[in-house]
């Protein structure tokens, strides 16, 4: 599980570099097939990871942060810096008998999730939205960052 988030982490970090060569206005502009623009769908990742984290956590009902005060790729990748640091020691202390710890969701009809099930819905969903914007780089006439498992060097030793 923890090699999957490290892989996502690390190329969110490629994809935030990658941001560094384009417009901010290309960065802010409304796309289609997604939720909204390139720097919005980052964001929306990093949130996203987080508020799902903490209720494992046991800190349900984060309130997600207003994008205004995100529109920066500088401010979006900050904001992933911190809820990073935030994050990463639970993904680090994973064990196999926490996968079936159940997740209480109000307005659930079932008895809300298993926590492997919720972990591996975010790793997913990061990946998902890394699709789009391999979409949106071709657009822009622009080699995307590559998504590829192998040779990152997560797995050696």
């Amino acid at each position: 599980m923890r090699k999957l988030f490290e892989y996502n982490w690390q190329v969110r970090e490629e994809w935030f570099d990658w941001c560094e060569t384009v417009p901010e206005e290309e960065l802010l502009k409304e796309r289609t097939g997604g939720i909204g623009s390139i720097l919005y769908t980052l964001f929306h990742i990093v949130e996203t990871e987080y508020s799902w984290l903490q209720a494992l956590e046991g800190n349900p009902g984060v309130e997600e942060p207003p994008f205004e005060e995100y529109s920066s790729l500088e401010k979006v990748r900050r904001l992933s810096s911190e809820f990073h640091r935030q994050v990463e020691p639970f993904v680090r202390e994973w064990t196999a008998d926490m996968e079936s710890h159940r997740l209480s969701v109000p307005d659930e009809e079932e008895a809300g999730f298993a926590y492997g099930e919720v972990m591996r819905h975010v790793i997913a969903h990061e990946i998902h939205h890394i699709g789009q914007l391999s979409i949106w780089s071709r657009e822009l006439e622009r080699k995307p960052i590559s998504a590829n498992l192998i040779g990152r060097g997560l797995y050696v030793g």
